[in-house]
């Protein structure tokens, strides 16, 4: 996994199969894909969380599309996965089932380029199970995901991202 966390297995929550799904509004044609191939771990004694994503097991509507976001956008074959990597910064009781508002602060990594973000999360903790639901928007130029000139008025610019994760106890 993206961090390596040295404590014990009671306090690690791992969940294999996170949902990412990404929207650009776009004058052409709207951009959407989606993947349920991500993995991510809680640290619950020290709040780190990561994620770790395979760029290519993102799915496209069209298969086009998916062929250029793999090839010309985000380079997969060189940069083959998004990292993010943070800690949540408010305090919340594991032990006690609820909804938690909290910030995660931590670095995202995509297209080899790392850059620091704040997301807003929403974590949820019920019986055995924790879950954590963020959005946020991420901007390509940020890490130097280029459009060429012929399509850039037909692309959005940044892309709203949205995480879902169910974690179980490890």
């Amino acid at each position: 996994m993206i961090l390596c966390f040295h404590a014990e297995a009671q306090d690690i929550w791992v969940d294999r199969g996170s949902h990412i799904s990404f929207f650009s509004a776009a004058p052409l044609e709207d951009i959407a894909a989606a993947t349920e191939h991500a993995s991510s771990a809680l640290h619950t004694k020290t709040n780190e969380i990561a994620f770790k994503v395979p760029i290519k097991s993102f799915v496209f509507n069209k298969r086009l599309m998916q062929e250029h976001f793999n090839e010309n956008y985000l380079e997969s074959d060189k940069f083959p996965y998004a990292t993010f990597g943070g800690k949540i910064t408010e305090p919340i009781d594991w032990s006690s089932d609820g909804s938690y508002p909290v910030t995660v602060m931590g670095f995202l990594e995509i297209h080899g380029v790392k850059k620091p973000y704040a997301v807003k999360t929403t974590v949820e903790i019920k019986g055995t199970t924790v879950t954590a639901h963020a959005k946020f928007d991420v901007k390509l130029a940020d890490h130097d995901i280029k459009i060429p000139r012929v399509v850039i008025k037909n692309i959005a610019e940044v892309v709203a991202v949205d995480v879902s994760s169910t974690y179980q106890k490890q």
